[in-house]
């Protein structure tokens, strides 16, 4: 009896760490009462709450997991906790696990519209656009003046470049609910996606004056106002968002980006810095300073650049881009992030190259055609990496496969020429000069290699000549200096 006394005053000192703030301590003293009696479902779904206002949404999502067992063992199914649930697996980036949860929820409340929009929302991480559609129509027919259903609806669209059909949803989801949080801004983002860049600015200008101090608001229109060339305005609002939250590490990068544009590289180091302080696993900022660190131009910097390289390196293999053709891997990524995953390999692929780190590069090439076995530019930067390591025959492999998938590009060909040329193939050489060159006779590095050639010629018509000429002379000599006979 004495351990159900003290599991009753866990809780209730759980609840006064909860309304102070103090979520670690809240979790604590929830877990201690569990410890003492884990029938209780209704303290898992306090710990799930308590775990989701701290961030840790897969500790969350099992707490309502938890919790929704409990009572399906007393035949009294709920499905808040196991909507819930799904919604922190999705915060986990888990929406497969999450899908699940909410066809659960819907089993048991089967006209319940929030179902429907989780379950869009899931299916968009999925890029499962089609059944996304197919869930919408359906809660059509239960609310069909729901507006968070029109707004997750854009958010698919968007995703599978249905920009417009996005757009007049967001317009619905305004028309329906215009205190819809952030409608605006959404709007404006859809806008900006479909091209039209000052209805987007004004937008979200509307939206700040609604809400002027919504960080993320602020951020996208910064954002904007970068692509419109706008960089003044731009930076005012980053540095807005500073004056707001001092350690926000978007705004920090995002000043990085501006002054990186403006050439100000002392200032775009002090920002990237800051922000790989804030955040050790913020996306892409190593590269940013490792291409910073090079236009520095600083031969005391290359040993930070390969560190930073190194573990931008390690951090892609440790997130599983390896063996991107896995059924999990192509699940879970659109078009639309695919496209951006291969350009950041790219962008460290070259990063590599520059640093002299061949290995490194050479498998960042590799994936990116695992990826995307058509483009040209990962089979291009192979070749070069290949080449770089002295792979003549695979240089000249991988320059080939860039040139059947885009037959004009001229870097290709110049690499192919370049590869013969080492081997003294000088034949094949002057094939694909001469390739290129009926593409772009201008291209400077053709030019040199034109040179090149040319010297080789002249050189090897003087050799030759001069092999003639020997070879006369000493005819000559044998003649003219043949000894005479004596008379018979």
């Amino acid at each position: 009896m004495n351990d159900w006394v003290d599991a009753e005053h866990h809780v209730e000192r759980a609840h006064e760490h909860y309304d102070a703030g103090r979520w670690d301590d809240a979790v604590n003293e929830l877990r201690q009462a569990l410890s003492l009696n884990p029938y209780q479902a209704e303290w898992y779904f306090n710990l799930g709450l308590t775990l989701e206002a701290a961030g840790k949404n897969d500790d969350a999502a099992e707490a309502f997991s938890s919790c929704f067992k409990l009572h399906q063992d007393h035949d009294q199914p709920d499905a808040n906790s196991a909507l819930l649930a799904g919604l922190n697996l999705i915060r986990a980036a888990k929406p497969q696990a999450a899908l699940a949860w909410f066809e659960r929820a819907s089993e048991i409340e089967p006209m319940n519209i929030t179902c429907f929009v989780h379950r869009i929302e899931a299916l968009t991480d999925l890029a499962r656009h089609s059944d996304a559609e197919e869930t919408f129509y359906l809660a059509q027919q239960i609310d069909p003046d729901h507006a968070d259903l029109y707004a997750v609806m854009a958010d698919s669209l968007l995703a599978s470049g249905h920009n417009e059909r996005a757009v007049w949803c967001l317009r619905e989801a305004a028309r329906l609910d215009p205190d819809l949080p952030r409608i605006q801004a959404k709007l404006a983002k859809a806008y900006t996606v479909a091209g039209r860049l000052e209805r987007a600015r004004q937008l979200y200008l509307r939206e700040l004056r609604n809400d002027p101090g919504d960080i993320n608001t602020l951020l996208d229109l910064g954002e904007l106002l970068l692509d419109m060339h706008r960089h003044t305005e731009a930076g005012e609002k980053f540095r807005r968002v500073l004056e707001l939250e001092s350690d926000q590490p978007d705004a920090h990068f995002l000043l990085g980006e501006l002054a990186e544009i403006e050439h100000r590289i002392a200032d775009a180091l002090v920002h990237y810095d800051v922000v790989l302080r804030l955040d050790k696993s913020y996306p892409a900022v190593r590269r940013r300073l490792a291409r910073v660190l090079f236009l520095r131009n600083r031969e005391e910097d290359i040993h930070r650049i390969r560190d930073l390289l190194a573990h931008e390196h390690r951090l892609l293999v440790a997130n599983q881009i390896v063996n991107p053709q896995s059924p999990a891997a192509q699940s879970t990524q659109s078009s639309q992030t695919l496209t951006a995953l291969v350009e950041d390999l790219d962008e460290l692929g070259r990063l590599l190259l520059d640093a002299e780190m061949i290995p490194e590069s050479i498998r960042i090439y590799t994936e990116m055609i695992a990826l995307q076995p058509a483009n040209h530019r990962a089979h291009h930067g192979l070749s070069v990496a290949m080449l770089e390591a002295d792979r003549f025959d695979d240089g000249i492999a991988a320059a080939k496969r860039a040139l059947e998938f885009q037959p004009r590009f001229i870097p290709a060909m110049h690499n192919l020429a370049l590869a013969y040329l080492r081997q003294r193939q000088w034949i094949r050489a002057r094939y694909w000069v001469r390739q290129a060159s009926r593409v772009d006779a201008d291209d400077p590095s053709l030019r040199r290699l034109r040179l090149k050639l040319r010297f080789h010629t002249a050189l090897s018509a003087v050799t030759w000549g001069w092999r003639k000429i020997a070879k006369l002379a000493r005819i000559l000599s044998s003649i003219l200096g043949r000894p005479r006979r004596s008379p018979a």
